[in-house]
């Protein structure tokens, strides 16, 4: 509405002596009442979503990959419907956490205390598993051909 009301002002009509100021008025913006969801429901949501925006942090600090120490190697469940046994390593990354990494491909040499690159990405079928171990890249060999 400003632009509307500078522009008439800036008007060659003005400049010449005929006054539209009086003939203008300005709009009231509509206002609608709150709803009880919004009242009631909503401060709160909107703060549980801030606060798990707090915690939900990249796992590799933003990096594609890091380097790692095996702590440990075990064997994880997949969910249903799947079955089998998932090779995962237990790795201290070199910012200090401890995580579970997936071993693709089949067979590996890994043992506690190698050193492993790690990168991002989930295996689907086994529940916390975000990270999966470099093939071919510090101690961790590539897969053997048949």
């Amino acid at each position: 509405m400003s632009w509307l009301f500078n522009s008439i002002l800036n008007s060659n009509l003005i400049k010449n002596g005929i006054n539209f100021t009086k003939q203008i008025i300005p709009l009231q913006t509509a206002t609608r009442s709150v709803s009880l969801w919004e009242m009631h429901v909503r401060p709160t949501f909107k703060l549980r979503k801030e606060h798990e925006a707090l915690f939900k942090k990249p796992l590799l600090d933003g990096k594609p990959q890091m380097k790692g120490v095996v702590l440990k190697t075990v064997v994880r469940k997949p969910k249903k419907p799947n079955s089998g046994n998932r090779k995962c390593v237990i790795v201290r990354l070199s910012n200090g956490k401890e995580r579970a990494a997936y071993i693709p491909g089949e067979g590996h040499n890994l043992q506690e205390h190698n050193i492993v690159l790690v990168r991002g990405g989930r295996t689907k079928d086994v529940p916390g598993l975000k990270l999966k171990v470099v093939r071919g890249a510090y101690d961790c060999s590539h897969v053997k051909k048949k």
